[in-house]
């Protein structure tokens, strides 16, 4: 559990140096940005990497039992997880000009997605860590980024949708062979 604690951390740390007024300064200390971009780049696989691992060690501790019956909520809020991550990832849509942050607002419905259908600490620890900030980050973003100027296509929000449509039942049929839980999504 250490391990999945030490990767939250130093994943969270560098992606919260903004709202900590710390970003500025450790840009001006390094030599260029793109030394702070390789350096962030870095820290944030390795805290991916530790997390993947420390997740797998970690013992199963049941904290609560998930109701068996109400899975389907899951499923249905990781459709829009994946939608909002797509478009936070696409050139000015609908939905960006409008959320501003849809990428970390998918990242929050994907946390409490999963905290709903999983009831051991570590996944609590994993998701509920990963929902509480991508909710405050969806709000200290909103607040503190001006809105949009480009002018929004409709084309990106079908993309969005489309890519994030098929992304959500690639993963669901293959979920199993790529995270260990097999899924029905009937």
């Amino acid at each position: 559990m250490l391990i999945l604690a030490l990767g939250l951390i130093l994943f969270f740390f560098p992606h919260s140096l903004r709202e900590l007024g710390f970003r500025e300064k450790v840009i001006s200390s390094l030599p260029s940005q793109n030394a702070y971009l390789g350096l962030y780049s870095m820290v944030g696989l390795i805290a991916v990497g530790l997390i993947i691992w420390g997740k797998s060690s970690a013992p199963f501790t049941m904290v609560w039992q998930p109701i068996f019956q109400l899975r389907f909520i899951s499923h249905v809020l990781m459709i829009p997880a994946f939608v909002l991550v797509i478009a936070g990832n696409t050139p000015t849509s609908y939905m960006k000009k409008q959320l501003r942050n849809p990428m970390v607002l998918g990242l929050t419905f994907w946390g409490i997605a999963h905290l709903w259908s999983n009831g051991d600490l570590a996944s609590i620890l994993l998701f509920g860590s990963f929902a509480v900030w991508g909710f405050f980050k969806f709000i200290t973003l909103g607040l503190t980024q001006g809105c949009v100027t480009k002018k929004p296509s409709i084309f990106w929000d079908i993309v969005s949708i489309v890519i994030g449509l098929i992304l959500y039942w690639v993963v669901g049929v293959y979920h199993g062979e790529l995270f260990g839980v097999g899924l029905s999504l009937v």
